[in-house]
């Protein structure tokens, strides 16, 4: 018997906070901002859809390889 783990779609702060290595504060401040990744609010709870992450994060790409040609 195989157990998988359930990934939910939606994640509350803390678990953002977690997997980004991004404090609570800084996600607060930013939805104060109105910057950062989109979420969810749900009565009183915040929310944030992992595909919304993802998309947020390779809207946010710096360094590294660039496609413009190097300079000579």
């Amino acid at each position: 018997m195989t157990t998988t783990a359930i990934k939910p779609e939606l994640l509350m702060e803390h678990e953002v906070s977690a997997l980004y290595q991004i404090s609570v504060t800084v996600l607060r401040r930013w939805r104060a901002e109105r910057r950062g990744p989109k979420y969810f609010k749900i009565g009183h709870s915040v929310r944030y859809s992992r595909a919304d992450l993802a998309t947020w994060l390779a809207s946010r790409p710096t360094g590294g390889e660039s496609l413009q040609e190097p300079c000579k």
